[in-house]
């Protein structure tokens, strides 16, 4: 089983809001997924997201590929969470 970390969406029209997510990568966008990582608020301004590292770690440790924005918000987590 391929394993992918990408975003769910959630919320409602014109108002995303999005679960960061492991899922089996042939489940669809929306589809049920293995477990809960984080999430991802594009309308929020300054740090949008919210996410857990040491279980996006256990993840990719076992070979899941993450999404170029999960990517993106992984490495800014990272970042962040150096200078703190």
């Amino acid at each position: 089983m391929a394993v992918a970390i990408r975003l769910n969406r959630q919320g409602a029209k014109d108002r995303p809001y999005y679960k960061i997510v492991a899922v089996d990568s042939r489940k669809r966008r929306d589809g049920r997924y293995i477990e809960q990582l984080g999430t991802y608020d594009p309308m929020k301004e300054g740090e949008n997201y919210l996410i857990d590292l040491e279980k996006a770690d256990k993840w990719l440790g076992v070979g899941a590929r993450p999404s170029e924005t999960v990517a993106s918000i992984i490495r800014k987590a990272r970042t962040s969470a150096a200078k703190a």
